[in-house]
């Protein structure tokens, strides 16, 4: 296979440095950047489609570098290593890939296990914490609502730890669409709030669910609170007055796949 190389920061470069910060040029180019061993690794496991995988010129790659460059059928970059490294956000990056974004497209997610919904998040970190989380107690999907921080801004992806490739994450602009499909597929929207009827351990998450995550700041919308079905509350003592949104969705996610699997 042909490799590029790529040693000034020419107008290629210029265009994959821009995914690392602008929300738009990714939306655009239907491209964004996967920093660090396991999100890379993850990916090409999963299949996902991966267009570039940028390299260090100069050095000796390790094993899994070489073995990712081998058995994945992306265009090879071969780069200055400080470019490679701004791209990275680290020193001694061996590699960075480019991969294509998926539709935003409900009809990803089948609604077997629990689906989360994180609304309006803030933070990227804290998307990538969900998805996570997800990813690890069976969740069936992701979706991320209202005017939101980038699930593929590269701290949503590099806290997923790779669980972004592992499950659907799908971004919707307004919880109408969401609650109507949600609806249509016989799904039951609990929303999580301090003030919620019911202890989240003494409702039944067994079933289909859509479970609701509010703002970090502000909560559920109005929108959102009118649509669920029922509000949960995680209850909680010492100073604290809350949860952060991700830990909150890891403890709801967590007692969703603690009834199913007593059942």
């Amino acid at each position: 296979m042909s490799v590029t190389r790529i040693g000034t920061r020419n107008a290629r470069f210029q265009q994959w440095h821009a995914l690392l910060t602008n929300r738009t040029k990714r939306n655009r180019s239907g491209e964004f950047l996967v920093q660090g061993v396991r999100p890379i690794s993850v990916a090409a496991e999963r299949g996902w489609p991966i267009r570039r995988l940028l390299y260090a010129g100069g050095r000796r790659l390790s094993s899994w570098a070489e073995g990712v460059l081998r058995d994945t059928g992306a265009e090879r970059v071969e780069m200055e290593p400080a470019l490679l490294a701004e791209l990275a956000g680290k020193d001694d990056a061996e590699l960075v890939a480019i991969a294509a974004l998926p539709p935003d497209d409900l009809g990803r997610i089948t609604p077997g296990g629990p689906v989360v919904v994180f609304d309006r998040p803030s933070d990227p970190g804290n998307i990538g914490t969900v998805v996570r989380s997800a990813d690890a107690f069976g969740a069936s999907g992701v979706i991320v609502t209202g005017h939101a921080a980038d699930v593929y801004d590269p701290k949503a992806v590099r806290a997923s730890t790779g669980s972004l490739f592992a499950v659907p994450v799908v971004r919707v602009p307004s919880p109408g669409a969401v609650a109507d499909w949600a609806h249509a597929a016989d799904v039951r929207i609990i929303g999580t709030d301090e003030t919620g009827t019911h202890d989240v351990a003494r409702h039944d998450l067994g079933g289909p669910v859509l479970i609701v995550i509010g703002n970090e700041t502000r909560g559920m919308s109005a929108a959102w609170l009118a649509a669920c079905d029922e509000v949960v509350r995680i209850p909680i003592s010492g100073a604290a007055s809350s949860l952060n949104a991700a830990s909150a969705a890891t403890v709801v996610l967590y007692e969703a796949a603690r009834q199913r699997k007593e059942k």
